[in-house]
């Protein structure tokens, strides 16, 4: 039986990597202390070392780059739809015309 993903605030997950960077606890202690996984805090370090605040977007919320990457692909798909509208348009007038 699967049971609901526990979802934690950015706030959340930044405080427990403070918790292990800043005060020096272990991430067994912190773990323990917060009643999160291990492999969990891991993750949430390296995330924080490697992107900062950025870490933590939020469900729903993109980073600039991954923004970025939605637009150009909702482009994509309009112009590759358009192309085919006039690709069929022309093959009918081509059709009509002779």
């Amino acid at each position: 039986m699967a049971g609901t993903r526990k979802v934690y605030t950015a706030e959340f997950k930044l405080s427990a990597v403070q918790m292990i960077t800043e005060q020096k606890l272990s991430v067994a202690e912190v773990a323990r202390r917060l009643g999160v996984t291990e492999n969990r805090l891991h993750d949430g370090k390296k995330g924080v070392l490697k992107k900062g605040a950025e870490a933590f977007p939020g469900s729903g919320h993109l980073t600039p780059v991954e923004e970025e990457l939605r637009q150009l692909r909702a482009d994509v798909k309009r112009l590759e739809m358009e192309r085919d509208i006039l690709n069929k348009a022309t093959a009918f007038f081509v059709t009509q015309m002779n």
